[in-house]
């Protein structure tokens, strides 16, 4: 559920006020990335979940920043890499009352404008881009829910297995004067759910920012289909055995949300990446007879490496 980005270097330009905080050092921000483990790092940290699992954290948290680096930014390298740890702490499930803790790698790497491996964009490629925007496809991973091992109130409901999701996304960038980033993106489990889901959201860098560090807030919409909706908050009639009642979940909006990413760079080469997100369920998903609480809450912590 969740997870972080990358950052520009050896920018000169200098400005004042809120162009100066975005300006003089743009992060593609250190991948909050514990969210999603492609199926190796899913072997080393198996209690994670994915960024396209159900979760607080909005999509627009795991690449904050990246299309306002091309923007104010003339002289990105060729290769961006960052390597670090992370840990976060989260609800066992989406619409849980039960929080847990835990970690895995933070791994983003970027090549140009073009390519990019990251914890939480996953494997993809801008097919289409421009100064301050890209359209583009990825492949995630997502690591499903184990029933009654994810919360003894999924007693009964099955698991929904581990898949592979292909991602539509594109982003805008306003202007300089406005770096308001537009974003919208659509998924589909290739198995598990088999349903669509997909956010709206928009974000901006906010007063405060300066050279070293760097933050972003915004607000996101979440969508997705029947199928979907009923994978994850419906009860069919064999799950409604275990005791609770038979429940038929329609597409629609999901959930509201509002998250804020941080970035901080403590040492040349180190810097430090935080998200703090809350997600109010709505609809069919908010009325489900296994969400224990509507609204969640995540925060997640990581150290990372730039090369």
């Amino acid at each position: 559920m969740s997870p972080t980005g990358s950052r520009a270097r050896n920018l000169t330009a200098r400005r004042a006020g809120m162009e100066a905080a975005v300006t003089e050092r743009i992060p593609p921000r250190p991948y909050s990335c514990i969210a999603l483990l492609l199926a190796a790092g899913a072997a080393l940290a198996p209690g994670l979940t994915s960024a396209q699992t159900p979760a607080p954290l909005a999509e627009w948290q795991f690449s904050a920043g990246i299309p306002l680096q091309k923007l104010f930014v003339d002289d990105i390298p060729d290769w961006q890499v960052r390597l670090g740890a992370a840990a976060m702490l989260r609800p066992r499930y989406d619409g849980s009352s039960e929080y847990i803790v835990v970690g895995g790698p933070s791994i983003d790497i970027r090549y140009r404008d073009l390519a990019f491996a990251s914890i939480g964009e996953g494997l993809g490629v801008n097919v289409l881009r421009g100064k301050n925007w890209r359209a583009g496809i990825a492949l995630t991973y997502n690591l499903g829910r184990r029933g009654q091992n994810d919360s003894p109130h999924l007693d009964g409901m099955g698991n929904i297995n581990p898949a592979p999701e292909g991602k539509l996304f594109a982003e805008y960038a306003v202007s300089k004067a406005l770096p308001l980033v537009l974003r919208i993106d659509a998924r589909r489990s290739l198995g598990g759910s088999d349903g669509w889901i997909g956010d709206i959201g928009a974000y901006m860098p906010l007063p405060g920012s300066s050279e070293r560090f760097f933050w972003f807030a915004g607000p996101t919409v979440t969508l997705a289909d029947s199928r979907y909706m009923n994978a994850w908050y419906g009860v069919s009639a064999a799950q409604a055995r275990a005791g609770r009642p038979q429940y038929h979940a329609r597409g629609g909006i999901k959930s509201y949300g509002f998250g804020v990413t941080s970035v901080w760079y403590f040492a040349k080469h180190w810097f430090a990446s935080s998200d703090v997100a809350v997600s109010q369920l709505a609809g069919d998903a908010a009325d489900s007879p296994i969400t224990r609480k509507r609204t969640n809450a995540v925060f997640d912590l990581s150290v990372n490496y730039e090369f």
